[in-house]
Parts: C-alpha cells; sequence; structure tokens
C-alpha cells in the first residue's frame, strides 16, 4: 500500500488564485495525495501567495511564516510557495525566506506532485527563476491560442490541447471534470477539484493582461492576454453544477477582452447566456470590467439575460484626466457617470463596484477633489480605496512627483470615510427592493446569511434574512429565495424572506 501523503492548500488574494489553488488540489488529488483543510493536518502546507501590493505580500509572507512554525508542533514536514508572488520573486523570495522549503512558479504547477514529493523526501528543488512572461507569447492575441498551449496558464488546465472525443464519446463531457469521473473515451480533461462546499465558485475566463496600467506589475507575471475556449468554460460550468454550485463568477484580469484572441471580441455577451442556460445554476456573475472597453451589446446582455447578475465591477481606479492618463488609462468623471446612467436606464437597481487608487504620483489637490465629486455622484454599492506605493518594475515608480507619504494617508483616510457613507447611503436606498438572495450560510447570532445579484462575494456586503422560526427548516445553503430589504446596516442589508414566493 503506498504512504499516506497529505497535503493542504492555503490562498491568499483573489478568486483567480482560488481557481488556481483547486486545479492544483485536483493535480494532487489524481496523483494520490490525500487534501487536508488545515496545514496543522498535513506533511507540506502549499501556500498560494498573492504579490499585488504591500500589503498583500506582507500576508504571503506571514502566512508562510505561520505555515512554517507547524513544523515544531505538528505534523507538518515542508512548507511551499507558489502563486504570484513565488512566480514574481522567485529566487529572490526563497533568499529572503529560507523557512520556505520551496518556491515554485507557474512553470512548476504540471509536475506539482513531483515537486512536493521531492521535497518532502528531503530532496531540493531549484527555486523558480522569474521572466517577463509577456515576452512568452506572440504580440498579436490572433496568434497567440496555438503558442500558449506550451506556456503554464493556471485556472486552464495542463495548457495542452484536448484529445478529439471519439464520434461514441458523451455529449457535453465537461473540460475540467476530475479525473476518475471522465469517461475513458473522452477529451483529456484538466483537473480541478473543490476545496470547500460554497454554492459559489469562481471559474477562469482568460488569464494575464494586455493593459499596461503604470502601477501595475501584474501582466509581467501573469503575462499577456489568453481566452479560455468557450466549450472549456461551459463544460466546467456543468461539471461545478453537478457539485452544487448555483453561482458562478467569471473572473480574470480582464474580462472585457475576452475572445479578442479567439477571433471574436463580443464572444462573452453570446457565453453569457449559453452559461445561464446551465441546468442547475441559478446566478452567472462577470468581475473584472474594464470601462474603457465596455461595449452597448455587453451592456446588455448583462442588464437584460435571465440568470446573469447585472453586476458591474468597473475599474474606474481614478476620474481625473491627468491622472489616468499618468496610469495610462482614459476617462474622466463625466464619461463615467454617463456609462453608469446608460447601466442603470435599463437596469436601475444594477449593482456597482469600483476601487480606487489615491495619492498617485502627480495626483494634485483639484485632482483628488475631482475624484471625491466622481464618487459622490457615482452611488456605487461597494467601494475599495488604496493608496499609492511604488511597485517593483512600474513605470510608476520611476514617476517624479511623489507626493509625501503623509499626504497619501490623509487622502486615503478622508476618501475612506467617504466611501464607507457613501455606500451605506446607496445600501439605505435599497430599502423596500425585492431581491433575490442565494442562501450560503447559516450564523448562530445573524442567522441566515445571503447575497443579492448587487453583491459579489467577500467584497460587497451581505443580506441578512429574517424568517418566522417555524420556516427556518426551510432555508438551506444554495437555495436563491426572494426578500423584501427592511433594513440596512452600512453596506449590508436586512431582508424579509417571503417564503411563500421562496425559488429554486
Amino acid at each position: 500500500m503506498p504512504e499516506r501523503r497529505t497535503v493542504a492548500l492555503v490562498t491568499l488574494g483573489c478568486a483567480r488564485n482560488e481557481v488556481d489553488s483547486e486545479e492544483l488540489a485536483g493535480r494532487l488529488a489524481a496523483d494520490g495525495w490525500e487534501l487536508v483543510e488545515n496545514a496543522e493536518d498535513a506533511d507540506v502546507a502549499v501556500v498560494n501567495t498573492c504579490g499585488f501590493v504591500e500589503a498583500a505580500k506582507k500576508d504571503s509572507v506571514d502566512a508562510l511564516l505561520e505555515a512554517n512554525d507547524l513544523k515544531d508542533h505538528g505534523r507538518t514536514q515542508a512548507v511551499v510557495a507558489v502563486g504570484c508572488m513565488a512566480e514574481r520573486y522567485g529566487r529572490e523570495l526563497a533568499d529572503a525566506l529560507p523557512e520556505a522549503d520551496g518556491v515554485l512558479g507557474f512553470d512548476d504547477y504540471a509536475d506539482i506532485s513531483s515537486r512536493l514529493q521531492t521535497i518532502l523526501s528531503g530532496g531540493s528543488v531549484e527555486a523558480h527563476a522569474p521572466r517577463d512572461r509577456r515576452k512568452l507569447l506572440p504580440l498579436s492575441p490572433v496568434e497567440r491560442q496555438e503558442a500558449a498551449a506550451s506556456v503554464a496558464l493556471p485556472g486552464h488546465g495542463d495548457g495542452a490541447p484536448a484529445a478529439p472525443a471519439p464520434a461514441e464519446a458523451p455529449e457535453n463531457v465537461p473540460a475540467d471534470l476530475p479525473e476518475g469521473l471522465a469517461p475513458a473515451s473522452g477529451p483529456r480533461a484538466p483537473l480541478r477539484r473543490r476545496l470547500d462546499t460554497s454554492p459559489v465558485a469562481s471559474v477562469k475566463l482568460a488569464s494575464g493582461c494586455d493593459r499596461r496600467c503604470s502601477f501595475c506589475a501584474i501582466p509581467s507575471f501573469r503575462g499577456s492576454f489568453v481566452s479560455r475556449r468557450p466549450s472549456d468554460v461551459l463544460n466546467e460550468t456543468r461539471w461545478l453544477a453537478e457539485q452544487g454550485v448555483k453561482e458562478i463568477m467569471l473572473v480574470s484580469e480582464n474580462n472585457t477582452s475576452y475572445g479578442k484572441d479567439l477571433g471574436d471580441i463580443r464572444l462573452l455577451e453570446s457565453l453569457l447566456p449559453e452559461l445561464a442556460a446551465v441546468d442547475g445554476i441559478e446566478r452567472v456573475r462577470v468581475s473584472y470590467l474594464q470601462p474603457a472597453e465596455m461595449r452597448p451589446g455587453l451592456i446588455d446582455v448583462l442588464t437584460s439575460t435571465e440568470k446573469v447578475a447585472p453586476y458591474f465591477d468597473l475599474s474606474f481606479q481614478h476620474s481625473a484626466p491627468d491622472v489616468l492618463r499618468a496610469m495610462r488609462r482614459f476617462g474622466d468623471t463625466d464619461r463615467f457617470l454617463e456609462l453608469l446612467d446608460t447601466i442603470r436606464s435599463k437596469a436601475p437597481t444594477a449593482g456597482a463596484r469600483s476601487n480606487f487608487i489615491v495619492g498617485f504620483p502627480g495626483e494634485t489637490e483639484a485632482d483628488f477633489k475631482e475624484l471625491e465629486r466622481f464618487v459622490t455622484h457615482a452611488r456605487l454599492d461597494a467601494i475599495g480605496v488604496f493608496g499609492y506605493s511604488d511597485e517593483d518594475g512600474t513605470e510608476a515608480a520611476t514617476y517624479e512627483h511623489k507626493l509625501d507619504q503623509e499626504v497619501v494617508d490623509e487622502r486615503l483616510a478622508h476618501l475612506s470615510r467617504l466611501a464607507e457613507e457613501l455606500t451605506a447611503q446607496r445600501a439605505e436606498e435599497r430599502i423596500g427592493e425585492t431581491l433575490e438572495v442565494l442562501v450560503e450560510s447559516f450564523d448562530e447570532e445573524e442567522g441566515w446569511i445571503g447575497r443579492a445579484a448587487h453583491q459579489a462575494p467577500e467584497t460587497d456586503g451581505q443580506v441578512i434574512l429574517t424568517v418566522d422560526s417555524t420556516e427556518d427548516a426551510d432555508l438551506a445553503p444554495g437555495r436563491m429565495v426572494r426578500a423584501e430589504v427592511v433594513a440596512a446596516e452600512g453596506v449590508d442589508l436586512v431582508a424579509e424572506c417571503l417564503i411563500e414566493e421562496a425559488g429554486r
């Protein structure tokens, strides 16, 4: 009998990282590793790091150190770093953090089992050597799909083209069906293993980014934009629905670019109705939209397709024209407000959220006031505010006219307070609305918790459902119910469950 090997995956950062972790879990499970929830119960703790901003990097280092401490009093024998921070810094991270027994990049994912086995057996695996992943694929998007087969794309599977399915293969075989569930005669399947039982799951729509925002290093370590095939996205959604998932969230660095390397920039508009029609799926949500790339047809589909959430996660970042140009972005306050007005003219209760950077090099007091003007009039449901800091290898890090940290901190605190006040007001505006709420969990103090169409997981608040005690048993995670908003608590809503009109 083979020796029992256990592994735990600790995931930090965004939903894209969560998908990558589930791919790693699928690969490891297929090779005989036993997945455990807690790092202290694992032979190997794999920390999927985030390398986006300084705070995220610090959290990643802290998680690696915390896992390393388990070696002294737990089962854990090895700690391995993967993910964006490991990909971005590689050997530099390994030298600075000897507590990590391995630092693996994206190119190691296909052989993750053998890498972990070597480390667990006392051997060493050479630390990842970072490289600019933008240079791994052709400059022209339409030439990338064939070349992408030889490049590691986390969340896309093994990167190899699927073998043609024989004529007798069942229809609609999920492209991402975990090994052991795929029919022997079917196509090779990228692996994915769910790490929780949530009724919500993210689906990778694409990887990489072709935009060159001056403050962002993501394209250098995530690479150029590559779309997944629509069939893969659709079939993975079918598989997730079979696992009990009710809501899927489409994630990538830039969903509005989906299809441009497949010859159809409007491919998302045709894919969304197909995803919404998958049996068992109750809601499809699209994240990470670029305002400069929004088009009327996409707005129409997002606001009028049954089971597609009228939800707009728009990456505004700022609204003062001079700051946006320095960021190598486009738009201004009035154009952004016009975009939001267009959306709400089609779906008055549509959800909208965004993130903003304050204290960007050269940002004047007038620029900051212009950003305040936009945020005040935008009526966003959720707002994230970040203070500018230099990121290694970015154009903005070389800019002059950096603001004093004291000024950055003051503006960050001011806009954060304003954002908190404005989003609370927006939540109060929703009192009286009837919502479709996906029930997600039960809290001993608050009761049943769910989310409405305007609320993405973990970022945009939640709905606290009130029901008669005799009806509590009718609710369960994964059930979609109708509820009327009766109160607001910050960005959270309190809603009375209309149990007689309960949905699916």
